[in-house]
């Protein structure tokens, strides 16, 4: 027990402390198998989750130095291209974040031209199993974080989309390697650790609520929370059923252990760091990640980031708004040179739509126009978008 107890330990590194390449050991594929329909039929089924499954899917258990990483990837390297690669918040797993995104119909239009791997958190993903009693309080195998998994994966970039703890992951695999990172989209991300008042009620909410409850306010914001939504009720059931409590529990305790993102704005501080590659914060109106997102958006380049605002899309935009963020996805790329031809619909059939600029500061990087402006005005950068439609 001692000897599983230190490895687990062990494998507690990437995602709250910094990674070092000693140690690093060769990396393989021990699992490959198609996503076949019918697996996991109520998740499918379910309308929240657009049951849409396609066979291109494949599931891959990586052995790595710190334990079994399970992935599932669709397509292969296509040339220089980068990968789109995400990661989930707490909570969930690849299918419970990220379906809904993915399986939008405007979505295919991104993804025929990208490679997609969809990392779990280990021990998240569906039918994971339990981790051995009397590993250490808080300990969590590590992501994938290494470029050896990279070399693996056969991918040279990425483009990362993560969701709040995923967000906080990739932003710090991002600033440790950050010539493996082309852009990066993060939503309801909280570049804080947590302070003693915090922690506290973190840990009084642990005693009075179950721990689904407890991780729903993380996810949802109060309304929704109150109001006790479909969705709400829907990630109650599929959080409570689908992911192992054990293993949550331990994830929950990491990254409410997590330190702060090591990050300033240029000039604010000397020798500021802070990353380096293009960035889209995305958080939804009344999100409890609301003031930690835009905390972030003062910590990061205001020459490459942009910070998108979702109105009516609660906690969780990539579940409730993904045409929306589909579209700002789309001129996110536009902006990193991909996808010039790219048809952007969306938000042109929508006569409500508000794309607002809070700043007037130009950039390298192009902005995401209006919906009465054309895609040959991209080429200056806007730094706010507050959706509405």
């Amino acid at each position: 027990m001692k000897v599983l107890g230190h490895k687990i330990e062990l494998l507690t590194g990437l995602l709250l402390q910094e990674v070092t390449m000693a140690g690093l050991h060769e990396l393989r594929f021990t699992e490959e198998k198609p996503l076949l329909r019918g697996q996991d039929t109520e998740l499918e089924n379910s309308d929240t989750f657009l049951s849409a499954v396609d066979t291109d899917w494949k599931e891959h258990d990586i052995e790595t130095p710190y334990g079994l990483l399970h992935v599932v990837i669709r397509g292969s390297p296509k040339g220089n291209r980068p990968a789109i690669l995400t990661y989930h918040d707490v909570g969930l797993n690849h299918k419970l974040c990220f379906n809904a995104f993915f399986n939008f119909e405007d979505m295919q239009e991104i993804t025929k031209h990208f490679v997609v791997c969809h990392v779990d958190a280990p021990g998240q993903q569906v039918g994971a199993s339990q981790f051995p009693q009397g590993g250490s309080p808080g300990g969590l195998p590590s992501l994938f974080c290494t470029p050896d998994t990279m070399v693996s994966l056969r991918f040279k970039y990425v483009i990362g989309i993560g969701v709040g703890a995923g967000a906080y992951v990739l932003a710090k695999f991002a600033l440790i390697f950050p010539d493996l990172v082309e852009g990066l989209v993060l939503m309801n991300i909280d570049p804080n650790g947590k302070g003693w008042i915090d922690w506290a009620a973190t840990k009084l909410s642990g005693l009075t609520s179950t721990l689904p409850d407890t991780v729903l306010s993380h996810l949802f914001s109060q309304e929704e929370l109150v109001n006790n939504t479909e969705l709400v009720q829907s990630y109650r059931q599929q959080i409570s059923s689908t992911v192992n409590q054990f293993n949550l529990q331990l994830f929950w305790n990491m990254y409410n252990s997590r330190r702060d993102l090591d990050i300033n704005r240029p000039g604010t501080v000397p020798n500021a760091k802070t990353l380096r590659c293009p960035v889209m914060l995305v958080v939804g109106d009344n999100a409890p990640a609301e003031d930690g997102v835009v905390e972030c958006n003062s910590k990061l380049d205001p020459t490459n980031t942009t910070f998108l605002k979702m109105a009516d899309s609660g906690g969780l935009p990539q579940v409730t708004q993904p045409g929306k963020l589909t579209e700002a996805f789309k001129y996110f790329l536009q902006g990193m040179g991909y996808m010039p031809s790219a048809s952007m619909t969306r938000l042109a059939r929508s006569r409500t739509a508000s794309l607002t600029s809070a700043s007037s500061v130009d950039g390298s990087r192009p902005r995401a126009c209006t919906h009465s402006e054309s895609s040959e005005a991209l080429g200056q950068i806007n730094h706010t978008m507050e959706v509405s439609c």
